[in-house]
Formats: structure tokens, sequence, C-alpha cells
């Protein structure tokens, strides 16, 4: 079966006066249907900017699709126009924004925003759409919907303007959701709602999904696989639990570290940042862009950019230490070394 959606080495620059932006630089990603991938990294990495870059979203000018493919269902997404791609965007892909209170209209109700797009995409008669955001409202859990459909934005909680966004990116059931960040800015206990909703919603719809985040650990129980972005290159992908507990490049494995896990048993180190800042896209490191921050760095990790190898137990990943001809482990991980109390990457 093809899958869903296939990015083949997508590149999108931005110019600057201080010249170009890598934003990303190179990514491949494939999505069957019916399957969650979720897209980590610091502030900066490029993730967002991979997911605007498909429904091209992206402001152009400054930004361009620089190279690469974006297959979606077949069709690749690059060359196609504003007009055929207004038909993609919510009927074929749905999309859930970071920000539910700065993407939501604060002048129109949630059911004139939701029936919107039912009735430009659907054909729904106004009250045949209104009605169909009812039944989209009770699907993602809001109290009395027939009663709230009426009602603005301000008067919804943080969680439940969420909500309402999960709602509107499925109301035309798309075959891909991409959510960025869909719970930011929500406490512990609403992002675990937010995220089982869009969890039992995807599984239900068999809907192909990507997820945007910078917390690891949390989505290590929802994703089926995940990829970890820095400077605008996937560093490793692979199984979620495989990437979480066992990661093969020191960035991924410095993610997976950081956060304390309630419940974890393993033998583990203190949960510490870590140091130094994300490079500028702008003038991106030669070589492997990590290495200034690694704390298993070689020599040749500064001259050589490394690409995404075969790390075992279905995963890849851009590191010297998995090439076919590496001599031997880095002396010891950044885990181990961070257990002994030395430096952690």
């Amino acid at each position: 079966m093809a899958p869903l959606l296939e990015i083949r080495g997508l590149r999108t620059h931005f110019s600057t006066d201080d010249g170009i932006v890598r934003a990303v630089d190179g990514v491949d990603i494939t999505i069957n249907k019916g399957e969650t991938l979720c897209v980590v990294g610091e502030s900066g990495c490029g993730k967002t900017v991979t997911a605007m870059s498909i429904l091209k979203l992206i402001a152009m000018p400054p930004g361009r699709i620089v190279s690469g493919e974006i297959i979606f269902d077949g069709r690749d997404l690059v060359p196609l126009g504003d007009r055929e791609m207004d038909e993609l965007r919510a009927r074929e892909i749905g999309f859930i924004f970071q920000e539910p209170m700065t993407s939501l209209n604060p002048v129109l109700s949630i059911g004139e925003q939701i029936a919107e797009s039912l009735r430009r995409h659907e054909g729904l008669s106004q009250k045949d759409a209104l009605a169909r955001t009812v039944e989209m409202l009770r699907l993602v859990q809001i109290p009395n919907a027939a009663g709230r459909v009426h009602d603005y934005p301000h008067q919804f909680s943080g969680g439940m303007r969420q909500r309402v966004m999960i709602a509107m990116a499925l109301a035309c059931k798309p075959k891909l959701v991409i959510a960025d960040e869909p719970t930011t800015a929500l406490d512990v206990t609403i992002q675990a709602q937010v995220l089982n909703l869009i969890g039992g919603l995807v599984r239900e719809r068999e809907i192909g999904m990507i997820m945007i985040s910078h917390d690891l650990s949390v989505l290590s129980a929802t994703c089926q696989r995940l990829a970890v972005m820095y400077a605008g290159k996937i560093v490793e992908e692979g199984p979620s639990h495989e990437v979480f507990t066992n990661a093969q490049h020191p960035y991924a494995e410095a993610l997976a570290w950081a956060f304390p896990i309630i419940g974890d048993t393993r033998t583990r180190m203190s949960p510490r940042g870590l140091p130094g800042d994300p490079p500028d896209p702008a003038a991106v490191p030669s070589g492997c862009s990590f290495h200034p921050r690694c704390a298993v760095v070689r020599p040749e990790c500064s001259t050589k950019d490394m690409e995404l190898w075969p790390a075992g137990e279905g995963r890849v990943a851009a590191c010297v230490r998995v090439l076919p001809d590496s001599e031997g482990e880095l002396a010891e991980s950044p885990v181990n070394q961070g257990a002994s109390g030395d430096t952690v990457a």
C-alpha cells in the first residue's frame, strides 16, 4: 500500500537581511493511513515550518520551497497553486494550530467558524452545517454542545478552545491531520485529556497524523513513531518506545533524559538541561550541526555532514556512532556520563 504522505528531500528556505535561513534542510517523512508520527525538537529546529510547508502556509516570499517533493495521496503538492491548495486544506488535510485563542476569530461564534468549512467544502446548507457542527462539538466532548455552538472563543477555557480547534480540523473528515503543539499552555491534566481525545479520534477514523511538540516524554506514549529534528534536519527516527528509551543520536538521547518520568524505574541521573543554544539557522556550523553541544563529539563530526543510517530496532540516526565502519562506541554515552557526575550532553 502506498504511503498516505511521503516527503522527500524537503528544503524550505527564507530570504532575510542576514542571509538565507535554511529552516528545513532536507527532510524525509513517511506516514501511512491510521499512523501517528510525532516530530520533536527545541524551538527553532524546523518542526512548524515543515508542517506549514505541507499545506504551503508559509509566507512566499520571504519563504520558498527550494526543492523536494510532498506526495499526498499520490499527488505532489509542491507544484500546486493557491486555488488547488485551498481545495485540499480542511477537506483533505486538517490543521490544529498551536494557540487556539489567536487562531480562532474573536468576532465569530465557534459554530460559525466550524460550519464555514462544511459549507465550502461539502456544500451543506446553513442548517445542515450547523447540525454537523453540533455533532462535532459533542464528538470532542464539549458539554451542552447545542447550547454553546453560538458562543464566542473568549467564553471558552483554554482546554475547550483546543477542543474546538480539534473539531474544526476533523469536521470535513480529512485523511491527514497535522497538530502543531496542541497542548501548549494547558495544564498537565488537560494535556492528557486532549492527547487522549486526539489519539482516540485518529484510531477511530483511521486518520494519518503528524503531531509536533518539544516534549518528547509526553508524546512517547501517544505516537507510534518519533522523528527528532535539529537545525532543520531529522537526526533520529523510529518506533516511539525505542527512540525514547534507547536513542542513538546524542541530541535525541539528551531530549529523552531531560524530563522526569513519574514511575520511571530505569537507572538514570536527575533531569538536566542541555547546555548551549540551537544554532542560528542562517549560520549552521559545518559538519554535524549538533557537534558544538555534543559531549561525545569526534574530530570528524565538525567536518562530515552525517546522513541517516540504520541504527537497529527499526530506527535511523544521523550520527557517526551508527556508521557501518564505526570503530566501536564513543566512550561513554551522555546518559552514563551524567550518572557518574560528568557533563551531560
